[in-house]
């Protein structure tokens, strides 16, 4: 059977199935390079790292190949590291061999651009969503020096035997005691090491001013560490601060 409105039907099927190919119609990129930060790359406008997998997407970030090499596109709206280095990270702490403790690690969307540059490092991804475990399993497959832990960054105890010291702790939790899980995890940081909290102000009190929140939490951080910097991440990640610290 067929009538006028399967044929409009097949129509605006076939309308959309060529606005979303041309949709995805790669941009033009302009020549990649180093840029000011170790280990990550731009074309002057967005930033990139060098994939460790080449060929696999994480996220459904684009992928560019430029001689030898294939870069992935990182992008500050979905990672708040990336945000960070928008916005003018004084340091990154990040090295071809770097350790980190990553608490709050999701599916891996950023704990994958960290893999990428800490290559000979190893990358310890807790996280307390199963659902989200999954997707760091999968992730750990194709990237061997992610290890992923299915643990809540409360109960330190249930990785401490699996973690050793380690050179960077970056948090991304949106828990209302996002600081104390900070604090508590610092003993995973060696002396020198630094440590990056991304403080999500909605979820410590949706109803206080983000700026006082911050200010907050940078005099607690400060009675044990040093606080180096304090980044606001607007326009990226409204309502969030990185406050980036270094271990004595």
């Amino acid at each position: 059977m067929w009538s006028a409105g399967d044929h409009s039907r097949r129509i605006r099927s076939t309308e959309r199935a060529k606005a979303h190919k041309l949709w995805s119609v790669p941009r033009v990129v302009s020549e990649i390079h180093r840029s000011d930060v170790p280990h990550v790359f731009t074309d002057t406008q967005r930033l990139y790292t060098r994939n460790a997998v080449p060929g696999v997407a994480v996220y459904g970030e684009r992928l560019v190949r430029q001689g030898n090499e294939e870069y992935r596109e990182w992008n500050p709206r979905r990672s708040k590291l990336a945000a960070f280095l928008k916005r003018g990270a004084a340091v990154f702490p990040f090295q071809a061999d770097t350790d980190v403790l990553y608490l709050g690690a999701a599916q891996g969307t950023t704990v994958s651009h960290v893999a990428d540059v800490c290559r000979e490092g190893t990358i310890y991804a807790v996280e307390i969503s199963r659902r989200a475990f999954q997707k760091l399993i999968d992730l750990s497959e194709r990237r061997p020096n992610v290890i992923p832990i299915l643990a809540d960054a409360r109960a330190t105890e249930g990785y401490e035997r699996l973690v050793g010291r380690v050179g960077v702790l970056y948090q991304d939790v949106a828990q209302r005691d996002q600081v104390s899980i900070f604090l508590e995890n610092l003993s995973f940081l060696r002396a020198g090491g630094f440590g990056l909290l991304c403080l999500k102000a909605r979820s410590v009190d949706v109803a206080a001013n983000p700026r006082v929140l911050y200010a907050e939490a940078r005099r607690t951080l400060a009675k044990s560490v040093t606080v180096v910097q304090v980044v606001e991440l607007d326009p990226y990640e409204r309502d969030h601060a990185a406050i980036l610290v270094e271990k004595a």
